[in-house]
C-alpha cells in the first residue's frame, strides 16, 4: 500500500520529522512517500500556483512513477489538496483518506484562519531572521515545549531549500480560495482535529463529518501540528480506522 504525505503552507518533507519512520513500523509493508508541493522542497526554485487545483495536478505529475492507488496523510493546505485530488481523479485512484487539521470554503473564514494568527503569520513569512521566524513558527504550530533541536533543524531546512515570499503568498491565496466540490469523493475518511489548534479552529474538521458523514476524531490539547505533537496518537487513530 503506498502513502502520499503532504504538509501545509511554506512546509516541505523534512519537517515530517520522524512521523514517517513512525508509520513504517507501526505498519510494516506500507510505503510511505514525502512529496512536496511546488515552491517547497526539492521544488524551492519552482514558481508555486496560486490555485489548489493547479497545485494538485504538479503534485500527481509528480508522484505518476508510484503506482496507484494511492492513500493520501495530509496536514493543513496539504489536505486541501488532498481532499481536492480525491474529487478530480478516476474512481479508484485514491483508495484512503486522513486529513489533518485542515479546512475549506464549507467554513466560515474566522474558523479556517483564527483572527489572532492572521497577523502573526503575515508578519512571520515577511520576516527575514531566518531562525527566528523559523522559532516562532515552530511556537505558532506546535504545543509542545520548545526543542531546540527541531528548531535548529527548522532553520537548516530554510537556509538549505528557502521559500520565497513571492511562493508563501501564492500557497496563502490559494488556501484562501479554495472550497471542495459538494459531492463527497469517498464514502468515508478520517478527518483528525486539535482543540489546541491556535491556527485553524477544529469545527472546520467537524464540517466534513457533518456534510459527509466522515469519521472525526478530536485531540483534546495538541496544536496544529498534531503529527508533532501527538504522533502515536495519530498513528492509532489511522489503524483504529483503516481496517474499515
Amino acid at each position: 500500500m503506498h502513502w502520499i504525505l503532504l504538509r501545509g503552507l511554506t512546509r516541505e518533507h523534512a519537517h515530517w520529522g520522524s512521523f514517517p519512520h513512525r508509520l513504517e513500523d507501526a505498519f510494516p509493508g506500507h510505503q510511505f512517500h514525502r512529496v512536496d508541493l511546488p515552491g517547497t522542497g526539492v521544488h524551492f526554485k519552482d514558481p508555486s500556483p496560486d490555485r489548489i487545483a493547479d497545485i494538485r495536478e504538479k503534485v500527481r505529475h509528480g508522484v505518476d512513477h508510484i503506482p496507484a492507488p494511492y492513500n493520501l496523510i495530509a496536514l493543513s493546505m496539504g489536505g486541501m489538496v488532498a481532499l481536492d485530488w480525491a474529487q478530480h481523479v478516476t474512481e479508484g485512484e485514491v483508495q484512503n483518506l486522513v486529513l489533518i487539521n485542515t479546512s475549506s470554503g464549507f467554513s466560515l473564514p474566522w474558523r479556517r484562519m483564527r483572527p489572532g494568527a492572521w497577523p502573526r503569520i503575515v508578519r512571520l513569512l515577511a520576516r527575514r531572521e531566518l531562525f527566528d521566524r523559523e522559532a516562532d513558527i515552530l511556537r505558532l504550530t506546535s504545543n509542545q515545549p520548545v526543542d531546540l533541536d527541531v528548531m535548529k533543524h527548522w532553520y537548516s531546512i530554510q537556509r538549505q531549500r528557502p521559500v520565497g515570499f513571492a511562493n508563501a503568498y501564492a500557497q496563502m491565496k490559494a488556501a484562501v480560495a479554495y472550497k471542495p466540490l459538494p459531492q463527497r469523493p469517498l464514502p468515508n475518511a478520517l478527518v483528525l482535529a486539535s482543540k489546541g489548534d491556535r491556527i485553524v479552529h477544529w469545527s472546520c474538521s467537524q464540517a466534513f463529518e457533518r456534510r459527509w458523514q466522515w469519521t472525526l476524531k478530536v485531540h483534546p490539547s495538541a496544536g496544529h501540528d498534531l503529527p508533532m505533537d501527538d504522533p502515536e496518537w495519530v498513528i492509532q487513530q489511522i489503524a483504529y480506522w483503516l481496517p474499515q
